[in-house]
């Protein structure tokens, strides 16, 4: 196991084998790797080692739905276990492993070894082995291999199906080629609101697949019975019929005693494999793509959210916001003792309804499970920026412990600089702690202007593509990355960007320029315009207020 392992330590094994003409025989009985490149990188590649698992803690993590804004092992093992690689900067690592080899082999070997410590620790920690063990047992994949949601149905799935008696289509069989549309997100209200408080359905997605049967199978025979549940465009389901219901509710029952056995790690996993049956009913690739099954699912989501934020309504209660299976409810000023009976009851009536509608007008019985989630004492719902229409996906609230948490706000982007970030963190929470922001605003530009966080102004994206493929459009982190390879070259260093990767940079007075690089003064006006004035503004506008009032200078015009 390792951090990159098969693109990197793997492939650089098998490239320095291959010119010295030695044999990289790893497998169990000696065998060689097995390599398959990706279709879509060139640098991306797929090692098959017989008779051995290869993990990589990237993937692995990824897989298990860690998100980090940086994925390398400085960053994570920083983030998870206070502590990293001996150097950081990448050329001066290359420089110190070449002294160290040359000097002191016992140290170049400590320094190697901590870095297998770090990976290992953080296996450990997280325990990612096991998560590796239990997600193969579910899905019957190998344990290194990260994606196969497709393949893991056809495990789980066509079992089934056989001993029902049904032989399944082969892929060039498929007859619909529509895609349904997304989960379904309200238009939202603007502004800062007094205790909202978030009601969510728990596994919507899977609730909807167990109550409404839908079900590959369950579809096929529905169409030819007289008394289906009725779907959409045109699907119509068994009621008696189908295997996708059952697979869910016997994995709904197993993570429920994972959850009472406190495994994390296999409560996880079968969340993972439970949320994963819509995406794949969803994808040509699975060869049971129907867009009468992925509609059925979705546009029933929509109806659900919708109807749910009528019902709400209806008992008093304003939804300021919706989105696929969350509704965000103003409670407005009430007692901060009340909330949560408040949030209970709604759920629980709601729940109530839904199983009376359900039995009533489908004569099926409900597994929709709403659960009173979160409160927020205060919550930020900001518009578009240059709009008076509220956003979607962007908002933050105080929480009852007085934390600050973010939805697709800059403090969440990596593309944003730690200053910025930081400063949303901090205005969000005077603002909302109604304590005086203004000095601190005053006082932080006055900080930025003498020069005082160069570190902080570093702005870190990732190249997507091929430096070469930017033709058109070339964006300020690609100027950037053509700079670092033009100084790189002259140093005679190796290429860091020609395919793709990420690149930290900051914006000088001669545009963007490499972090590692960097010639020309800072343009602190590009920082105070495009990044703190667009954040504080977003939320002073609900305050009467603005940066430039702030200030009492014209930084627009700057």
């Amino acid at each position: 196991m390792g951090w990159n392992v098969v693109n990197f330590d793997l492939r650089t094994l098998q490239d320095f084998a291959d010119k010295a003409e030695v044999k990289l025989s790893l497998g169990r009985n000696r065998e060689l790797i097995s390599w398959r490149q990706s279709r879509d990188s060139e640098q991306r590649f797929y090692a098959l080692v017989p008779g051995r698992v290869v993990l990589d803690g990237i993937e692995l993590m990824r897989s298990a739905t860690y998100q980090f804004e940086n994925f390398s092992l400085e960053y994570v093992s920083r983030l998870l276990l206070n502590r990293g690689k001996l150097v950081d900067n990448v050329d001066e690592r290359g420089e110190e492993i070449t002294r160290l080899f040359q000097e002191d082999k016992i140290a170049l070997a400590n320094y190697n070894l901590e870095d297998c410590r770090l990976v290992w620790d953080i296996f450990e920690q997280e325990n990612l082995l096991g998560f590796a063990i239990e997600r193969s047992q579910l899905t019957g994949l190998e344990m290194d291999r990260y994606g196969g949601s497709v393949a893991a149905i056809d495990f789980l799935y066509l079992p089934r199906l056989h001993r029902k008696g049904y032989v399944a289509p082969a892929l060039d069989q498929l007859e619909s080629r529509n895609i349904s549309p997304g989960g379904y997100v309200m238009q939202s209200i603007p502004g800062i609101h007094d205790n909202v408080i978030v009601l969510d359905f728990k596994s919507l997605y899977p609730s909807i697949i167990r109550s409404f049967h839908i079900d590959p199978l369950a579809l096929i025979e529905g169409l030819k019975e007289e008394n289906p549940i009725e779907g959409y465009d045109g699907g119509r389901f068994s009621r008696d019929k189908f295997i996708l219901p059952e697979l869910i509710e016997n994995l709904w029952a197993a993570r429920d005693q994972a959850k009472a056995q406190k495994n994390a790690v296999l409560s996880q996993t079968i969340k993972i494999i439970m949320n994963s049956f819509y995406g794949v009913l969803g994808t040509t690739g699975c060869r049971f793509f129907d867009s009468r099954l992925v509609s059925s699912i979705t546009k029933r989501g929509h109806e659900i959210i919708i109807q749910s934020k009528e019902y709400i309504e209806e008992e008093g209660y304003q939804v300021i916001y919706g989105d696929t299976d969350s509704v965000f409810v103003l409670l407005g000023n009430v007692a901060e003792q009340e909330v949560e009976k408040i949030g209970n009851g709604l759920a629980a009536n709601l729940n109530r309804w839904w199983q009376e509608k359900l039995e009533s007008e489908h004569g099926i019985t409900s597994y929709l499970d709403m659960e009173f989630e979160t409160h927020y004492r205060k919550f930020l719902m900001p518009t578009l920026r240059g709009s008076d229409t509220g956003s979607k996906k962007r908002y933050a609230g105080l929480c009852a412990n007085d934390e600050v948490k973010f939805k697709g706000l800059e403090t969440v982007r990596s593309d944003w600089s730690p200053l910025a970030r930081e400063f949303q963190k901090v205005l969000y929470k005077k603002i909302f702690l109604e304590e005086p922001f203004e000095e601190y605003v005053k006082e932080l530009v006055g900080r930025l202007q003498n020069g005082e966080f160069e570190e902080e102004l570093v702005l870190r994206k990732r190249l997507r593509r091929k430096l070469n493929d930017y033709v058109k459009n070339v964006p300020p982190h690609v100027q950037a990355a053509r700079k670092a390879e033009a100084i790189r070259a002259e140093k005679n260093l190796p290429s860091l960007y020609k395919s793709g990767g990420w690149i930290e940079y900051i914006m000088t007075s001669s545009g963007p320029e490499p972090r590692l690089y960097r010639i020309a003064p800072i343009d602190y006006d590009f920082y105070i315009e495009k990044q703190l004035v667009p954040i504080a503004d977003s939320i002073l506008i609900f305050k009467s207020s603005s940066m430039d009032d702030i200030l009492n200078q014209q930084i627009g015009l700057f």
